[in-house]
């Protein structure tokens, strides 16, 4: 069996070599995103295994891999809107991701914006660059204290929640999934009653056409002035200008973003003296009370083995006529 895995990073060969010696397998990386070119390099593969944020959208793509025999794909993340669904069907090729690499590695990413925010530490950054080292305005609450919104309590919402309950916050929720095991850690409300009671609100949320900017302009006015917005989802679940104005206007007090709308080609790239190419990047990056970072929400040493480990395996199950147990089409 051969495996070809697209867009490889540096810190993800290690696993992906260790995983085929041990499961035998014949795997060749390369660094290349796959594209309606690069579908080419797929043939004489078996199986092929992706990560990447630009489109995937194109059926000439999905038509080109079945040509050469390729069955199935299997995306090394678990955000999968990238994939065109309909054309991966129409050219019998199953679709697989990675649902849960490490729930910890984005609940504790989390944590750390929480304090950052509470404790206003951008602002006193802010400050100290202009030898202002007075206190006013600085006095935070304690995290014991606060409530914390959860709008997706899965796999990586539940962990936040732990996190959280186990600081002694109040935590609630809102999920389409009702799991009683989570009683004992949350309070399952409505979307209103956690926009409106809410000192945190943070995301937890696939992106798909029903959650596409479910977070917009009325949602911020539902806010406290006094609370904190977090998005470690996906970019497109928020309204990016309309965060924008509602920090602006102090509908809020301050947002921490791992991701960001047209994020594709500026995340894990380092620029240089250039800008973003993304005017609401660049005015979220200026603001005192946002913390940015670059979708490395699930960058941790656990994540980054699971997520391969998890996609190839998959890919393994279907070359050998198994069922895959993360098949999203």
């Amino acid at each position: 069996m051969k495996i070809l895995v697209y867009n490889v990073r540096e810190d993800e060969e290690p696993e992906i070599n260790s995983w085929a010696e041990q499961n035998h397998v014949d795997v060749k990386i390369i660094y290349k995103e796959l594209n309606v070119q690069t579908a080419e390099l797929a043939e004489g593969y078996d199986g092929i295994a992706v990560q990447q944020l630009n489109s995937l959208k194109d059926p000439r793509i999905y038509e080109k891999l079945s040509s050469y025999g390729i069955k199935q794909m299997a995306f090394r993340t678990t955000g999968y809107e990238i994939a065109n669904l309909q054309a991966a069907n129409e050219n019998g090729i199953s679709i697989t991701n990675v649902p849960a690499y490490s729930p910890r590695s984005v609940s504790e990413l989390v944590l750390a914006q929480v304090m950052y925010l509470v404790r206003h530490l951008g602002l006193i950054e802010n400050r100290l660059e202009h030898n202002n080292f007075k206190w006013f305005g600085l006095q935070a609450n304690e995290i014991h204290n606060l409530t914390i919104g959860i709008v997706g309590a899965g796999k990586i919402g539940s962990a936040v929640a732990r996190i959280f309950k186990a600081l002694g916050s109040k935590v609630i929720a809102t999920d389409p999934v009702f799991r009683p095991e989570l009683c004992d850690t949350l309070e399952y409300v409505d979307y209103d009653t956690l926009y409106k009671n809410a000192d945190v609100v943070t995301m937890h949320t696939p992106l798909k056409s029903d959650t596409e900017h479910m977070i917009d302009a009325k949602v911020f006015k539902m806010m406290k002035p006094s609370a904190f917005f977090i998005n470690d989802s996906r970019g497109g679940v928020v309204a990016t200008e309309d965060l924008i104005a509602a920090l602006t206007n102090k509908e809020i007090a301050g947002a921490a973003i791992d991701t960001i709308e047209n994020e594709a080609g500026i995340f894990n790239t380092d620029l240089g003296n250039s800008k973003p190419n993304n005017a609401f990047l660049n005015e979220l990056m200026n603001m005192p009370n946002v913390k940015v970072t670059p979708h490395t929400g699930f960058y941790t040493d656990a994540a980054v083995k699971n997520m391969v480990d998890i996609a190839l395996d998959e890919t393994l199950r279907v070359l050998k006529g198994e069922q895959p147990l993360n098949k999203v089409n």
